[in-house]
């Protein structure tokens, strides 16, 4: 804000310089065209007038630079604001690409999670279902030896009835 006023002071005192400038002209102009009383006196008034105007000059140079400084200023405070926005926007695409690669490998790692789950429960599946089959497997023989066993008493039995039957009671 105070750069403002003071591009606006440094404006204001460079155009009424430039003014007075224009307006020493035009009286010194006017003070030619009418016939002069003195010499002495006009060579003082022409003096005064040169002095006026090398002041003049002299204060509008410094303006001028005063100005130039200060937008030489204004500019590099332009162009370190740019910078700092660019910074931080650079800032913001580092983070984000980093949460974004922490994502990502969070899904990676729930994802190998998932599928070792899923692979444990097939492999216990499979596990329990060739445990059952044995177990069927067993249990079948088991019957067939049991049923085995009832056929080799039920032969013996009917072998001893037989036995029974042909000796004649005595």
């Amino acid at each position: 804000m105070n750069d403002r006023k003071l591009i606006s002071l440094t404006v204001a005192l460079l155009l009424a310089a430039g003014s007075v400038a224009g307006c020493g002209s035009v009286s010194g102009s006017t003070s030619r065209a009418t016939p002069a009383p003195e010499q002495g006196e006009e060579a003082g008034e022409h003096a005064e007038e040169a002095s006026k105007k090398r002041e003049e000059s002299a204060e509008t140079a410094r303006d001028r630079e005063l100005l130039s400084e200060l937008e030489a200023k204004k500019k590099e405070e332009s162009a370190e604001a740019k910078a700092k926005r660019r910074e931080r926007a650079a800032e913001a695409n580092v983070k984000k690409r980093e949460q974004t690669s922490k994502d990502e490998a969070k899904k990676k790692e729930e994802a190998a999670e998932a599928s070792a789950k899923t692979r444990e429960q097939a492999a216990k599946a499979q596990a329990k279902a060739q445990a059952k089959k044995r177990e069927e497997a067993a249990n079948a023989d088991a019957q067939k030896k049991r049923e085995a066993q009832q056929r080799q008493q039920e032969a013996s039995r009917k072998a001893h009835q037989q036995e029974s039957a042909e000796v004649p009671p005595s």
